[in-house]
């Protein structure tokens, strides 16, 4: 999906590219098309798309290193739902939210912390919201997202999407 025809329209088999600036983009985009069965290029206008142009805008202020190298996004196709890979029980192992928990809850630390762990976990906590035993992550636009372990995401998983 884009907001500028002179890179959707030609991708599209629209219009055809006749500026030499813009052809080494038309041939990338090709070239990267044929890696995938399926590729659909779809224009939506600028005054559709005013978060994607806010961005853009952005991206042009911040100062880019010319000699930085970029490694190429890898995408790969599974045959389960992206949570199912990441949701793996650990057997004695807590929660990465754990020590944050206890320090909100008790305003005790873990053994053996130092001054700098302290500090770390004090900041973090700042970000998260207890209510009994429930714990939550604030997010930017003021919304919480409730911290569970493995094995009552698998639980959740399970009951929401009732097995599927």
């Amino acid at each position: 999906m884009g907001d500028s025809d002179l890179i959707i329209r030609p991708a599209q088999g629209e219009w055809e590219t006749r500026d030499v600036k813009l052809i080494p983009y038309r041939q990338h985009v090709e070239d990267l098309s044929r890696r995938f069965k399926s590729v659909e290029f779809r224009y939506i206008p600028r005054f559709h798309n005013e978060l994607v142009d806010t961005l853009a805008t952005l991206a042009s202020m911040l100062p880019y290193p010319g000699n930085a190298h970029i490694d190429p996004l890898e995408i790969q196709i599974r045959e389960r739902h992206g949570y199912c890979n990441i949701v793996e029980a650990e057997p004695n192992i807590q929660p990465m939210y754990h020590d944050i928990k206890r320090f909100l809850k008790t305003k005790e630390y873990p053994d053996q912390a130092s001054g700098e762990q302290k500090r770390t976990i004090r900041g973090l906590a700042s970000g998260f919201f207890l209510s009994g035993e429930v714990l939550y992550k604030r997010t930017l636009d003021l919304n919480l997202l409730r911290c569970v372990d493995a094995e009552e995401a698998v639980r959740i998983m399970y009951e929401m999407h009732a097995g599927v």
